[in-house]
């Protein structure tokens, strides 16, 4: 009994509610009041004299200079000089306007100005429903606020979040950017912008472009995934993620990034990076590999870190931890390097070890110099404790030279000649030069300075100089324990034979695992089947909506336009596009 009677009260509730909603008119003041029933039946016309047209219902408020109003069906067309205020959140003006107090939905046409308390929407067509607080053009717009310009060919704002969804052909222009994108959520309480689909942040000195990303206007930082790349002049760096700062000029970059230097042919990569554009410095760690192209021959460089620093024409790149080179003729090892790439000059510090053809040169210091025109090598340098090492031709021993400094030259990337200054020390396995190589001793000889040439990668003559002490001994009277020089050292299992063994020993780098930005959640349309409905059931024969086929079809017209272009196909079918949607609504508005 006690539900029966709930059941009756609620009954009861419903139809005084309803009854309540379906006798709110349309209050009107108005100087001048006409009734033409053969031009407008069953409408009246209201025409300012000294005081415009005002019509106010359920919290909107409309001036004009003339209105039509179809006080049946709650439905007022305004006409000259149009003003809508909703409280202290909407104004809008126009030359024309439509509005609907069953529906609670307005219409806008002809030089439509839409103030809120943030920002300014200007466009041709405006459709407003009160119901959900939404705004929506399809004819092209532009929104300021304080800082920002956005301009696109369809919007739509979501009143009680504060938030434009733009679509088609989408830009933002302030004093330090301009931002390019096909898709845009903008957030106008701060100023926050989500990018879908291929976009570019440029600034004045950097472009970001990026298939998913996040924009700060009023920081301006951001941050870029998907295809993520930013370019700087004759620098690029790609990442799979890209935190930009354009206030400070700074960028940083995660998972297989690379770095591009078109100004010296080289391209460094690594998992992280950090760039300096007013230092214009490049910061790359994490497997960190440095390739730069020498005369069709690139030489790699390896180490826990690699810095790139200077204007492109001063370029110098810097090495840090375990740092190895490879090159097809010539590899390396040292705790650090220094390249200037305009000099020509690589300087290697730190237990610095050369492997070319066969020879391994150790010192406290090498120096390579290249030819900065042919990019062929041209000479090494070894400082302090240089030593010299090959293999003999049968592996019976090694041949060794030892000094102070080393002087290496190269003729078309082969090293053909070296000398050894101050205080030198050699052993050296002689054969005979034909037949089975048999060995004639071991030569031991004490001098000022040595100077070997070389042919086919083999010592083919030995020249000593002023001060010269030596013995050839025969194999059984020299001792295994005399036929190593003081500070020998053969690191051969150490040498990079290529590419690969640069990351010999290492253990592949753990990655970040990158959160990304989600695609944005599905909204109903704007004219969504529920919507369509509400308006198709209370239309005024008055209502230009009717009208609204004409430009329709102009917009299904360049929708096909558009299809033509081609669009990568994986983000057409991500983003979902509103373009998709529109072609939908103007299917259901016709119908």
């Amino acid at each position: 009994m006690k539900n029966k009677f709930f059941y009756i009260i609620l009954a009861f509730i419903f139809s005084v509610a309803s009854f309540a909603q379906e006798g709110k008119q349309i209050k009107v003041q108005s100087d001048r009041t006409i009734k033409d029933q053969n031009r407008f039946p069953g409408a009246t016309i209201l025409a300012k004299v000294d005081k415009q047209v005002y019509m106010q219902h359920e919290g909107i408020e409309i001036w004009c200079d003339q209105a039509i109003h179809y006080g049946q069906d709650k439905f007022v067309k305004a006409l000259g000089n149009v003003k809508m205020k909703q409280g202290d959140t909407i104004i809008m003006t126009s030359k024309y306007a439509e509005y609907n107090g069953n529906t609670q939905f307005a219409y806008a046409s002809d030089n439509v100005f839409m103030e809120t308390p943030s920002n300014t929407l200007r466009t041709d067509t405006l459709f407003f429903d009160r119901l959900r607080q939404q705004a929506y053009y399809r004819s092209g717009g532009t929104v300021r606020d304080s800082s920002n310009t956005l301009t696109s060919q369809i919007g739509r704002y979501f009143m009680d979040r504060k938030q434009y969804s733009f679509n088609t052909t989408v830009k933002i222009v302030n004093p330090e950017n301009t931002v390019d994108s096909d898709r845009l959520d903008y957030y106008t309480e701060n100023g926050h912008a989500y990018l879908y689909g291929p976009s570019t942040v440029k600034g004045k000195e950097s472009t970001l472009y990026c298939e998913r990303g996040f924009y700060d206007t009023k920081a301006k930082t951001g941050y870029a995934i998907k295809n993520a790349k930013i370019d700087y002049d004759k620098r690029t760096v790609f990442g799979d993620s890209i935190f930009y700062n354009s206030a400070d000029q700074f960028a940083s970059a995660t998972n297989n990034i690379r770095v591009l230097d078109t100004a010296n042919n080289s391209v460094i990569t690594g998992h992280y990076a950090e760039v300096f554009k007013e230092k214009d410095s490049v910061f790359i760690t994490k497997r960190a590999l440095a390739a730069t192209l020498q005369e069709k021959d690139s030489i790699f460089i390896h180490s826990d870190t690699l810095m790139v620093t200077g204007k492109p024409e001063r370029r110098i790149m810097t090495g840090f931890y375990d740092v190895r080179i490879y090159k097809s003729n010539m590899s390396g090892k040292s705790d650090s390097i220094n390249v200037d790439q305009t000099t020509g000059y690589t300087k290697m510090i730190g237990r610095p070890i050369i492997w070319s053809q066969r020879n391994q040169m150790t010192g406290d210091t090498i120096k390579i110099i290249s030819n900065t025109k042919t990019e062929k090598l041209d000479s090494l340098i070894v400082y302090q404790n240089a030593f010299l090492v090959q293999e003999d031709t049968l592996k019976a021993g090694y041949n060794q030279v030892k000094g102070q400094i080393l002087y290496g030259l190269f003729k078309d990337n082969e090293l053909y000649q070296v000398d050894i200054d101050k205080n030198t020390e050699t052993i050296f396995y002689q054969r005979e030069s034909e037949g089975e190589l048999k060995l004639i001793g071991i030569n031991k000889v004490l001098s000022s300075s040595i100077k070997l040439l070389l042919n086919n990668r083999e010592i083919e003559d030995v020249y000593y100089y002023q001060n010269i002490d030596g013995t050839l001994y025969r194999e059984i009277d020299l001792p295994e324990n005399a036929r190593e020089l003081s500070g020998f050292n053969w690191r051969g299992d150490e040498r990079i034979n290529s590419k690969a063994d640069l990351f010999r020993g290492e253990s592949p780098p753990e990655l970040i695992k990158i959160t990304g930005i989600p695609l944005p959640k599905d909204e109903a349309d704007f004219f969504d089947e529920e919507t369509v409905k509400r308006l198709e059931d209370n239309k005024s024969e008055g209502s230009r909506l009717l009208e609204q086929e004409l430009k329709d079809a102009e917009l299904k017209e360049t929708n096909e336009q558009l299809d033509s272009i081609p669009l990568k196909k994986k983000v057409k079918e991500e983003l979902n596009t509103e373009k998709k949607k529109n072609q939908k609504d103007s299917t259901n508005i016709e119908h």
